[in-house]
C-alpha cells in the first residue's frame, strides 16, 4: 500500500490517498498510470504529485495512443540513477 499525497491546484489543498500497487493513480483516466509504474524502483510508502501533473499525463497519453513507458521519470534525485552524467567540461586532448 502507498500513500500518496496530492496537491489539488484547483482547491488549493493537499488530499492524501491510500492505494495498492496495481490501483490506478487519482485523477488517472483509463488506468493508463498505475501506482506501481509511477512509484517506479523507489522504495518509500509515501509518493506525493500534484493535480495538473495527472491531467498532464492524460492528455499526453492520449495524445500519444500508445503504452508509455515511465521508468524513472518521477524518481526522487536522492534515489539514485541508472546512469551517470556525462561532464560537458571535459578537456579535449589533442
Amino acid at each position: 500500500m502507498a500513500r500518496i499525497l496530492l496537491y489539488n491546484n484547483d482547491a488549493n489543498r493537499m488530499e492524501i490517498y491510500i492505494r495498492g500497487e496495481s490501483e490506478a493513480m487519482p485523477y488517472n483516466t483509463n488506468r493508463t498510470l498505475l501506482v506501481r509504474e509511477f512509484r517506479g524502483s523507489s522504495k518509500s510508502n509515501i509518493i506525493w504529485t500534484d493535480k495538473r501533473t495527472m491531467q498532464t499525463w492524460n492528455s499526453q497519453r492520449y495524445i500519444w495512443g500508445a503504452p508509455i513507458p515511465v521508468g524513472f521519470a518521477f524518481k526522487r534525485p536522492y534515489e539514485g540513477r541508472s546512469w551517470k552524467p556525462k561532464s560537458t567540461l571535459r578537456r579535449h586532448c589533442i
